[in-house]
């Protein structure tokens, strides 16, 4: 169903998006000067005096991180940052996702302290690592939680705990995603440092260098991009555009074949991000950081390549899988009462499974976990879970572990994605628990799918200066979504291309446009309703206006 944002026609049309964003048009400031200020994030100072010691006393420190691009950057931020400060002794450790699991584990905990080292800095994990930092303590290792998700009752005991989204935290930004998080930690060991005279005999470190990782993390995680989320990510994209940025991330732009100098939030989501996950969901995400820690192009193309390899083996097993998952949810579905849909098959890659939920949940506007089993012909299943906007899906994973205890072995996440551990022979119980779990509390109106728009362009407004100018409006993305307009045209021309994508060309008012609509069959009939969002198409060194359409429907 597409229903129109409220706006107010007599504004320009930047300030009109805006205000239907509930963003004002001083907001279009996203200088770095704009960011907010560290001070009310949860232990800051805390974690940073600790870490300000490490450094100063040349400390063997382990940073643990997780197999996604938001781990993977948090990571090579966190790496750059300490030995720019002047660190010697800094290792970095992933978990692999298929022996480990996800976070700070007791058994990663034993892993990372078996170097004896004097500190471990989780990041984009660890809040509900009790039994990890535990670990780490009876081994005489202190411990930094830098942290986004949502926390459980109790906190590990840990030297700092920073994460925006604990109980009592009034920092005004909780949306930062792992890598904003450990880039503000690192940004206030600066400042100790500095009012320790620490860099009277050495260079500082510019911490905005790291931008180009922050953005790309931030994007890649969907987390929403509240003011300062999008300073962060503008901040990068300037860098990057400006080519001042990480050579891996030239060289992922490059095997992705899009151009840095016009490169979008959109760009790190749909190119980048998916290229560096492939190795944390197929491989090592450890060929993902080295990438991003690239000192020279040359490095870098060379494990691009390699993720760029497991990007396209992960999108073969995705389709296959997706494949089977429509069919088991088609049978699921043929009760119309299901809302909460739950598939599994034995032989899938667990590494896949959330992309798989992330596309049913797309196709059925339900929220779907997805499940595969943690190793071949173990009884253990890991299940990947995605909602829908309005449903708060690790809460819904709580009250099922409340009502039914012991039925979930372990569960975390957001409000629009979690992860949890099942027994086999419950899998049926727990669909149906989750089900009722889902049904108590969704709403029709989460339940109906809506395509929010932003009304209708003149023909003076369809034109190339006003993508650009659209383009530099943003950064857009989740929870500032770009702009996306309809109307109604006439069609010239449709033919498809590639695997199943429409190309027409449409007119309207004398204009004769292209456009592309993406899984999208022939229509019939000779005048349609479209929903599109501008954008620039460059092709042989020619970059002309192309409608992107996201809705397309016959007109009678």
């Amino acid at each position: 169903m597409l229903v129109a944002r409220p706006v107010d026609p007599s504004l320009p049309l930047v300030e009109r998006l805006y205000a239907a964003r509930h963003a004002s048009v001083g907001e279009r400031d996203v200088s770095l000067g704009r960011l907010l200020p560290p001070d009310q994030l949860p232990d800051i100072d805390r974690a940073a005096e600790r870490i300000a010691r490490a450094v100063q006393a040349d400390e063997r420190m382990v940073v643990v991180g997780d197999f996604d691009a938001d781990g993977a950057t948090a990571v090579a931020v966190s790496l750059l940052l300490l030995q720019g400060f002047g660190a010697t002794r800094v290792s970095y450790l992933v978990p692999d996702r298929f022996r480990f699991g996800y976070g700070l584990s007791p058994e990663i905990a034993a892993l990372a302290v078996a170097d004896q080292p004097g500190l471990l800095i989780t990041v984009d994990n660890g809040v509900s690592s009790i039994d990890g930092v535990r670990v780490a303590n009876a081994a005489g290792v202190d411990v930094i939680v830098t942290d986004h998700h949502l926390p459980a009752a109790e906190l590990p005991a840990a030297c700092a705990v920073v994460n925006p989204v604990l109980a009592g935290s009034t920092f005004a930004s909780p949306a930062l995603a792992g890598v904003g998080v450990v880039y503000y930690t690192l940004a206030r060991v600066r400042q100790v440092l500095r009012g320790a005279g620490w860099f009277e005999n050495r260079v500082e470190p510019n911490v905005a260098a790291v931008l180009d990782l922050v953005a790309l993390g931030t994007v890649a995680d969907v987390v929403p991009l509240d003011f300062n989320n999008r300073v962060l990510v503008a901040q990068g994209l300037k860098r990057i555009r400006a080519g001042r940025c990480r050579p891996g991330i030239l060289a992922l732009l490059s095997v992705a074949r899009r151009d840095h100098r016009r490169l979008t939030a959109e760009d790190l989501g749909f190119a980048v991000g998916p290229r560096l996950n492939a190795a944390g969901r197929l491989d090592d995400m450890s060929v993902g950081i080295q990438c991003l820690l690239a000192a020279d192009q040359e490095a870098a193309h060379a494990l691009t390549l390699k993720l760029d390899a497991l990007n396209r083996e992960r999108r073969d097993l995705q389709a296959s899988m997706v494949a089977t998952a429509e069919q088991h949810a088609a049978i699921v579905t043929a009760d119309p009462d299901v809302v909460g849909v739950c598939v599994y098959e034995p032989d899938w890659h667990q590494g896949v499974v959330g992309l798989v939920a992330g596309k049913l949940k797309e196709k059925l506007h339900k929220p779907v976990i997805a499940f595969a089993r943690t190793d071949a012909g173990s009884s253990q299943l890991k299940g990947s879970a995605r909602s829908i906007p309005g449903l708060h899906i690790r809460d819904v994973l709580d009250s099922i572990a409340a009502r039914r205890p012991g039925l979930i072995k372990r569960f975390g996440g957001h409000a629009m994605a979690a992860g949890l551990e099942i027994d086999e022979r419950f899998l049926k119980t727990f669909a149906n628990a989750f089900d009722t779990a889902v049904r108590a509390v969704a709403t029709e109106e989460q339940l109906t799918r809506v395509l929010l728009t932003d009304g209708s362009l003149t023909a003076q407004e369809r034109n190339l200066e006003v993508a650009r100018e659209l383009r530099d409006a943003g950064p857009w993305g989740q929870g500032f979504p770009e702009p996306l307009f309809t109307g109604e045209f006439e069609v010239i021309s449709q033919r498809v291309v590639g695997t199943g994508h429409l190309k027409l060309l449409l007119g309207s008012d004398d204009q004769v446009l292209d456009a592309i609509a993406f899984n999208q069959e022939p229509v019939a009939g000779k005048r349609v309703l479209a929903a599109y969002r501008l954008s620039e198409n460059a092709y042989q060194g020619q970059t002309t206006l192309q409608l992107m359409v996201e809705h397309l429907s016959s007109l009678p």
